[in-house]
C-alpha cells in the first residue's frame, strides 16, 4: 500500500528572507500579504582584536542553513511552497580562492577567518591615502571613502598579507557571496557595489533597465583609473573578474535558483530565483518617498533617504543611483556603533551583573528593566518634569567607533560628560538614557545636514532590533522632531529580503509593486507636544555639537604640543 502526503496549502506562495547581521543569521518566511509565518536565528562567530574584526564564511553559511531549516519547520512550510529567496547582509568583505574555499584575511593566519567585518577599522591609513588622490569617484562617497568601505580594506590586505592577496580568486561583499554560494551565479548586486565599492551605477542611466541590460554592466561602472591610481590596478584584470564583471539591479533573479547542494543544505528544494540586496520599506508615491528617511537600527544604524535628483552631501555616502529603489538616488548616512554602543555601556558598568539578574528574575529584557527604572526615577524626582530631563547633567558624544556621518571622522572618540562615583543601577539607567539621547542627537545632525543639502526629510521610518525599544524611538522622535513610522511587521529587515525574492520570482512586476503589496505601516510615534521637551533637547543638542568641536580643539592642542 502506498500513501501520498498531500501539501495542505497546494497553491500557497511563500517568500524567504535571510538577514546576516553582525552577531547572527536570521531567516523569515512570509506569505503574499507580507505576514510573517515563522522565523529563526542562529549565532555566528566573531573575532575581535583591536581594530581588526573578522568572521568565517563557512560558519555563516552553516548558521544560515540552520536558521532556514528551523524557520521552515516552525512555519510548517514545505520546500515547494517557497517561490523566492532574498539575502540581506552586512557589508563585510569575503575572500575565497578558485575553489571557493576561504582565504585568510587575518594576522593570525587562521584560514577560517576570511571575512573583514564591516566595522573593522584596520584600514584607516589606507582610506586617508586613497582620499588624498581626490579621484572623481570620491564625490559619490560623500567626498571620500570610509575605512568601512571595501577599497581601503583591499589595499590593506595587499600591503600586509601578500600571500593571501595572491591566493584570492574572488573578493565579494557578504550578501553577494551568499548569493554566489546559494546559486553559483557570480553576478554582484548594484546595491553593494555602488555603496561600498565605488561602482558608478549611474553609468547605465541611459540604458533601459531590461533584464538584458541589468546583466550586461561589466565595463560601465568601474573606474579603472581609480583602481590603478590607488595601487589596486590588478583588480581591473580579466574585466574585473575578482571584484565583479557582472552587476544586477535589486530584485534581479540569479542563476537557475538554488544549486542542488544549497537546496539540500538549507531545506529549501525548489527556488525559482534568488536575489540579494538591502531594501527600503516605503510607499512608492514619489513625493512621499522623497520626504522619508529609513533608520535601520541594529549594531550600527544606517540612515537612508532617496531623491529623484542626485544630491552631493559632504560627509554622507552617496549619491548612489538605483542602489535600493530603481531610478532613485540613495543618500546613506550612518552611525558606526549604536546597538553595539548601548551594549558596551551597559555591560561594562559595575552594576551590570546585578541588573542582568534582576531582569532575568522579572523575565524582562535589560532594556525594559532600565526603561522602568527611569520611569520610577522621574516620578520620584520632582525636579525632572519628564524622563528625558533626568540627564540634565550628563552628556554623551556617541563616537566610540568614530563618526561615519556627517563629519566623516573615523578618528573621533566617544565622550561621557558628567560622571560621578555612583555605581548604582540608577546611575547606569542615567548613563543608558544619555547614550540613547546621544545617538538620537547624532541622527538629528544627519537629518539636518541632509536637509541643508537638498533633502526634504520630515518623517522617519525605523526598523531593526533597536526600533522595538519604545524609549529609543520616543527619544528619537522628540529629538529629531519628526514622527516615526514603525512597520506593521516587526521583522521588517527579513521582510525586505523576502520582497526582493518575490520580485526575482516574478510574483510582482516591479520592486515598487512588491513593496506596496507586502509592506504596511504600523504604529506612528509622534514627537512630544510639550514645548519644554523641545526646549530641553535643543539645549542638549547644542552641547552635543560642542562636544565634537571641543574634541577637535583638544586634538589640535596635543598635536602642537607633540610636534
Amino acid at each position: 500500500m502506498t500513501t501520498v502526503e498531500l501539501n495542505p496549502f497546494p497553491s500557497r506562495s511563500v517568500f524567504l528572507g535571510v538577514d546576516v547581521g553582525t552577531g547572527s543569521a536570521r531567516a523569515g518566511l512570509f506569505d503574499e500579504s507580507g505576514k510573517l509565518l515563522g522565523s529563526s536565528s542562529s549565532p555566528i562567530q566573531i573575532w575581535k582584536d583591536g581594530d581588526c574584526v573578522e568572521q568565517s564564511s563557512t560558519d555563516i553559511w552553516h548558521a544560515v542553513c540552520a536558521a532556514v531549516r528551523a524557520a521552515c519547520s516552525l512555519a510548517n512550510v514545505s520546500d515547494v511552497e517557497v517561490k523566492g529567496i532574498g539575502f540581506a547582509a552586512t557589508c563585510s568583505l569575503v575572500a575565497v580562492d578558485a575553489e571557493g574555499s576561504p582565504v585568510t584575511v587575518s594576522w593570525s593566519g587562521d584560514s577560517r577567518r576570511n571575512i573583514i567585518v564591516w566595522m573593522d577599522h584596520r584600514a584607516v591609513k589606507q582610506a586617508e591615502r586613497i582620499n588624498s588622490f581626490n579621484s572623481p569617484v570620491l564625490q559619490y562617497c560623500g567626498g571620500g571613502v570610509s575605512p568601512e568601505m571595501e577599497p581601503p580594506k583591499l589595499l590593506w590586505v595587499k600591503e600586509n598579507l601578500q600571500e593571501s592577496w595572491s591566493m584570492v580568486y574572488k573578493w565579494m561583499d557578504l550578501s553577494d557571496w551568499l548569493s554566489f554560494r546559494a546559486t553559483g551565479d557570480d553576478t554582484r548586486s548594484l546595491c553593494t557595489t555602488v555603496c561600498k565599492w565605488t561602482y558608478l551605477g549611474h553609468a547605465h542611466m541611459q540604458q533601459q533597465m531590461t533584464e538584458k541590460a541589468s546583466r550586461d554592466m561589466e565595463a560601465c561602472g568601474w573606474d579603472d583609473e581609480f583602481w590603478e591610481e590607488i595601487g589596486l590596478g590588478d583588480l581591473v584584470d580579466g574585466h574585473h573578474a575578482k571584484i565583479g564583471r557582472s552587476v544586477a539591479f535589486p530584485g534581479h533573479p540569479l542563476g537557475n535558483g538554488l544549486t542542488a547542494t544549497a537546496a539540500k543544505a538549507s531545506g529549501v528544494g525548489v527556488m525559482e530565483s534568488k536575489s540579494d540586496s538591502d531594501s527600503l520599506k516605503k510607499d512608492s508615491d514619489v513625493d512621499t518617498l522623497c520626504t522619508r528617511m529609513v533608520l535601520v537600527c541594529g549594531t550600527s544604524t544606517c540612515h537612508m533617504a532617496v531623491s529623484r535628483e542626485k544630491l552631493f552631501i559632504p560627509g554622507v555616502w552617496g549619491p548612489f543611483w538605483s542602489a535600493v529603489v530603481p531610478e532613485y538616488w540613495l543618500t546613506e548616512g550612518g552611525q558606526s556603533a549604536t546597538g553595539a554602543l548601548l551594549d558596551h555601556i551597559i555591560e561594562n558598568h559595575v552594576a551590570s551583573p546585578r541588573l542582568a539578574n534582576q531582569a532575568a528574575s522579572q523575565k524582562v529584557s535589560v532594556f525594559e528593566l532600565l526603561n522602568n527604572i527611569l520611569k520610577s526615577m522621574a516620578q520620584e524626582d520632582t525636579s525632572s518634569p519628564f524622563v528625558a530631563a533626568l540627564t540634565s547633567e550628563m552628556h554623551i558624544l556617541p563616537d566610540f567607533h568614530g563618526n561615519r556621518s556627517p563629519v566623516a571622522d573615523p578618528n573621533s572618540k566617544g565622550v561621557v560628560f558628567g560622571m560621578t562615583l555612583d555605581t548604582s543601577e540608577k546611575q547606569l539607567a542615567l548613563l543608558y538614557l544619555a547614550t540613547v539621547q546621544g545617538i538620537a542627537y547624532g541622527t538629528r545632525h544627519i537629518v539636518e545636514h541632509c536637509n541643508a543639502h537638498g533633502h526634504k526629510i520630515d518623517t522617519l521610518l525605523a526598523c531593526g532590533g533597536l526600533s522595538k525599544n519604545p524609549l529609543f524611538i520616543q527619544e528619537h522622535a522628540d529629538i529629531v522632531g519628526c514622527p516615526i513610522i514603525l512597520p506593521r511587521e516587526s521583522e521588517s529587515v527579513l521582510l525586505g529580503a523576502a520582497i526582493l525574492g518575490a520580485v526575482a520570482a516574478k510574483s510582482y512586476p516591479s520592486l515598487h509593486d512588491a513593496m506596496k503589496a507586502l509592506n504596511a505601516a504600523g504604529q506612528v510615534v509622534h514627537p512630544s507636544s510639550d514645548p519644554k521637551v523641545k526646549k530641553y533637547h535643543d539645549a542638549k543638542y547644542r552641547i552635543f555639537r560642542d562636544l565634537y568641536e571641543q574634541q577637535l580643539s583638544h586634538r589640535s592642542i596635543i598635536t602642537q604640543a607633540l610636534s
